[in-house]
């Protein structure tokens, strides 16, 4: 049955009650391939929230790089994870602006009707790591809408209750849906993974990325100096206006890559490179980082380690260009610097984190915004490259800017990328 897409924003009943059914751009295991065929418009039954969950009209979303991988079947099928053996498909969509339209037995903060944006950590209320260590020790803690389905590409999502953050009235329900994954990561990793403080010192890798224009706004409101990597003059102009102290160029310093399987000749050159890229760095902070903000991985680890300062610390969250790592474990060792891992955010870093963009210190920066039929190519331009930045998705908005109720900055207009 085709599937009308210029009526999803219509939704056929009150809210409290759901339809039976919705449209929603799903993958199955059977056509894991290139995105724009692998993601395909379908009916599908809309779920029922089980006890403390909550079914949330989609008014926005926005498009992260994990549904790609979702698509692609790569590095492994989601297949494996969460609820999809339950349900044998996966709706992805990790970043959702919407309205509670419906909430399972036990959800007493949330009611019908609150409009809210959703962080992506789901994990078993009864696991003991919850309540007291951190849910993202709990052998249940999954991504929402890459490890588990019901994402935000359909007119409902289904979430557990604990995901759910208000949305900020300033902000329009695509605005809303632009920032979450990537800002709440970058919150974590800066301001409890590695307690930034003003005063530090900070090299942030792809400063101009998804993940980079929130840790430089993190930066410039803690008090601590930051230098951002960038591939562009243009895009080290835009870190500026975000709060950045300067910018390097790395296609200047593009010697210091690692590739891995560098001969040592070729590693002697390549060192000295890092060493050239770690003077640049102390040039523009006045010192040595106290802090490398990494997620680029194996071609930026082994000089993340060699420039930090010596009881420094580089938090990871991800590794783009590879997980493989491979460095002079003396610089690490002799120095006694740290290496500290970091994984998304729990809903209390989430809150505080979604606090200080209710009240505009922190911004969402944002690239294009597409209607709902154009969800697949907006993930083939993301396996492609050839987006400029985030892609925000409107499914029951009808237009730009609706949402918006209170007088206040909305998202930052830009073209950005690492």
């Amino acid at each position: 049955m085709a599937i009308d897409v210029s009526a999803v924003a219509t939704v056929s009943t009150e809210p409290g009650e759901l339809p039976r059914t919705m449209a929603a751009w799903v993958i199955r295991e059977d056509r894991f391939g290139e995105p724009i065929d692998a993601i395909q418009l379908e009916e599908v039954e809309v779920p029922e929230p089980a006890a403390f969950e909550v079914i949330v009209r989609v008014m926005a979303a926005g498009v992260n790089f994990n549904n790609v991988w979702a698509a692609l079947g790569e590095p492994i099928s989601v297949f494996r994870y969460g609820d999809h053996p339950i349900y044998k498909h996966h709706i992805g969509g990790s970043d959702a602006s919407g309205i509670v339209w419906k909430v399972g037995e036990g959800v007493t903060r949330w009611k019908v009707g609150d409009e809210v944006v959703v962080h992506c950590n789901q994990a078993s209320y009864e696991d003991p790591e919850v309540h007291g260590l951190d849910p993202l020790a709990a052998p249940s803690q999954r991504i929402w809408a890459y490890e588990t389905t019901w994402g935000s590409f359909a007119q409902f999502c289904k979430v557990q209750a604990q995901q759910l953050l208000p949305k900020p009235k300033h902000l329009s329900w695509e605005d809303a849906a632009s920032y979450g994954l990537t800002y709440f990561t970058a919150y974590r990793m800066l301001m409890d993974r590695v307690q930034l403080q003003a005063g530090h010192k900070v090299l942030i890798w792809g400063a101009a990325g998804g993940l980079g224009v929130f840790a430089t706004q993190l930066c410039h409101i803690s008090g601590a100096d930051c230098v951002g990597v960038v591939s562009s003059d243009e895009k080290g102009e835009l870190i500026k206006t975000l709060g950045a102290t300067g910018y390097i160029n790395r296609n200047d310093f593009s010697g210091m890559m690692r590739r891995g399987g560098e001969s040592p000749e070729e590693e002697k050159t390549r060192f000295k490179e890092s060493r050239r890229f770690s003077q640049a760095v102390e040039e523009v902070l006045g010192g040595a980082p106290d802090i490398v903000f990494e997620h680029v991985g194996q071609a930026t680890f082994p000089t993340s380690v060699l420039t930090v300062k010596p009881f420094g610390k580089v938090v990871i969250c991800g590794a783009t260009s590879g997980y493989q790592l491979d460095f002079d474990v003396r610089y690490l060792w002799m120095r006694q610097k740290e290496i500290i891992g970091s994984h998304f955010a729990n809903a209390w870093e989430a809150t505080k984190a979604n606090a200080l963009i209710e009240e505009s210190k922190i911004r969402p920066v944002l690239w294009r915004v597409l209607g709902f039929d154009k969800v697949a190519e907006a993930h083939q331009l993301l396996r492609e490259n050839k987006h400029l930045g985030k892609i925000a998705i409107l499914v029951g908005a009808t237009e730009e800017g609706q949402g918006k109720t209170a007088q206040g900055p909305g998202a930052i207009r830009a073209e950005v990328g690492a």
